[in-house]
């Protein structure tokens, strides 16, 4: 069986419906991954720009892109990789209000056992109490 990679602009396509012709190609290429014609693949990476492009271009709020990039992580015949660690940061984007790199720094920090974190950034991060910010 045949492996891709899926990338970003396939999932805006699909899930903003912007050039219909397009969504359609990609909702009969996820289902050749579903029924196991071929392996699909992606990455966290790719979700994050997912996030960003569905939050600057197109105005999307968090309560939108949750559903969405859960219906990614669930879709069957798609990996993704470190898709734990992503849903985890998806849950911290949602939970605290935090941009989702963010919340994936928070996830990564949580698997790693490390509580405190390098940063200047005063808004996101310590929103999560189990995380302490330091600044150098």
């Amino acid at each position: 069986m045949k492996t891709c990679f899926v990338d970003t602009n396939l999932f805006i396509r699909y899930f903003t419906n912007d050039d219909p012709h397009k969504a359609d190609r990609v909702e009969r290429l996820l289902e050749q991954g579903r029924n196991g014609t071929i392996r699909l693949i992606t990455a966290d990476m790719v979700i994050a720009e997912v996030v960003w492009v569905l939050e600057s271009a197109y105005g999307l709020t968090a309560a939108e892109i949750v559903p969405m990039i859960k219906a990614i992580l669930a879709t069957p015949g798609l990996e993704v990789t470190n898709k734990a660690l992503t849903g985890k940061a998806l849950h911290y984007y949602i939970t605290y209000h935090i941009d989702f790199i963010d919340g994936y720094i928070a996830a990564l920090m949580e698997r790693m056992n490390i509580t405190e974190v390098y940063s200047f950034d005063k808004k996101h991060l310590p929103r999560i109490s189990k995380i302490k910010r330091l600044e150098p």
